[in-house]
């Protein structure tokens, strides 16, 4: 599997900051981690393996990316608009220097984000957020209402959280970009965020989004589930 390991400084977030790709072909896949981990974490989990006939085969091309989460969302020295603030930074980040990147290096503009927890939350986020960028998006086991990691709720705040923004989405250039992307939402039952899926879910459908909710039996919130969720989803969803 051929796999490049890229670093810069980055003029966005003033900071270094590192990716790994894995494959040589295919639709790009945006890989966000999880709350506390690193561009190295799809492959230590055994993701990227996971995915090895499909990569090998050219059929995909995992842009596995590092977060600053501990510097946002996690972030809790500093104020709500402050944190936000560095949101919007990361994604500056990422539409202006990953997205000329891989556009270098793949030539197919059907762009997949992806990621387990709160990396699931991450890449939700950047497809509601900006429109027609994501043609598919599939989010596992994500919380979609973030407002329990704040004690004052913002502006900012407000157009980061998507149970809370997308109902009120009402113009039609967003709307038509988000009806053609693909949204695929896939939780367990009984993961504790499971209502958070359910409710983007059906806000979604009610602003004619269509989107793929899909319950899994039990908890579900751990790397061998997300390993069949991930062979299973990447596609497109059954």
């Amino acid at each position: 599997m051929q796999r490049t390991y890229h670093r810069w400084h980055s003029p966005s977030l003033g900071r270094e900051m590192e990716l790994v790709v894995f494959g040589h072909s295919g639709a790009p896949v945006i890989v966000f981690p999880t709350s506390h981990g690193r561009f190295y974490e799809f492959e230590d989990r055994q993701m990227v393996a996971a995915l090895e006939y499909q990569i090998n085969s050219g059929w995909f091309q995992l842009f596995c990316v590092d977060s600053v989460f501990g510097e946002s969302w996690y972030n809790y020295a500093v104020d709500t608009d402050a944190r936000m603030w560095r949101e919007e930074q990361y994604e500056h980040y990422l539409l202006t220097e990953l997205l000329p990147l891989i556009r270098a290096l793949n030539p197919n503009h059907f762009l997949i984000a992806t990621g387990c927890s709160f990396g699931a939350t991450e890449a939700v986020i950047f497809a509601l957020r900006h429109p027609g960028v994501v043609n598919r998006v599939i989010g596992m086991s994500g919380l979609y209402d973030l407002r329990r990691f704040f004690s004052h709720y913002t502006q900012g705040l407000y157009f980061h959280n998507p149970v809370d923004f997308v109902p009120n989405i009402g113009d039609a250039w967003t709307l038509d970009r988000l009806r053609s992307t693909e949204i695929i939402l896939v939780t367990g039952r009984d993961d504790p965020n499971a209502w958070s899926n359910e409710l983007l879910s059906r806000q979604l459908w009610e602003r004619g989004i269509g989107n793929a909710l899909r319950l899994w039996d039990g908890w579900c919130h751990d790397w061998p589930y997300w390993m069949q969720m991930i062979n299973r989803y990447i596609g497109g969803h059954p």
